[in-house]
């Protein structure tokens, strides 16, 4: 895993996706070295950046023109570009100029995932994985409802990490956002 700290951030863009939930999304999406991954709502890329490492190709987007040139910083600071096409756009529109892939990560919905997950089932390939990271409530059950309507079985995951902080008297654990990761297999 790429450490957080070796990410370009700004302000602006959320992210990266913390290091240890980006290793559990790697587990959970079961990318394969000649898979394509689509990576929606991209923020600093760092669902982008592991999935390159893993893909054969990796389409990325997200609609912050900021978010788009950050992932592409990210990209070239550790030599991944080749591997991965960028898209700036509405996640619904640009799925459509997108052929068949073998992993759906959902990072960022802006209220659209329901739409997102049923587009992206239908071009996901056999046995293709969707994963759905979330941090609010609502998203997660909109995530497994749709996952279930379209007749796959939801795996759902909260995950909270504390990262220690070593100080003068001992290590302080800081605790991070608590986070659901949802994940299915397309049968």
């Amino acid at each position: 895993m790429i450490p957080d700290d070796d990410f370009i951030q700004t302000q602006g863009v959320p992210g990266p996706t913390k290091e240890e939930v980006r290793c559990l999304v790697m587990c959970k999406a079961r990318i394969s070295h000649d898979g394509t991954v689509v990576d929606v709502g991209c923020g600093s890329g760092g669902l982008t950046l592991e999935s390159a490492r893993r893909a054969r190709k990796v389409i990325s987007m997200d609609k912050n023109p900021e978010a788009i040139k950050l992932t592409r910083e990210n990209l070239e600071k550790h030599g991944l570009s080749p591997k991965v096409q960028l898209m700036e756009g509405d996640a619904l529109q640009v799925l459509e100029g997108v052929e068949s892939f073998d992993t759906l990560l959902v990072g960022g919905s802006s209220g659209d995932l329901p739409l997102i997950i049923k587009q992206g089932y239908g071009k996901l390939s056999k046995n293709g994985s969707i994963v759905v990271t979330s941090i609010l409530l609502e998203t997660r059950v909109e995530a497994v409802n749709t996952l279930k309507e379209m007749g796959m079985t939801p795996d759902v995951v909260e995950v909270t990490i504390a990262k220690g902080k070593i100080t003068e008297r001992g290590t302080m654990m800081l605790g991070r956002n608590p986070i659901t990761i949802i994940s299915a297999v397309k049968k």
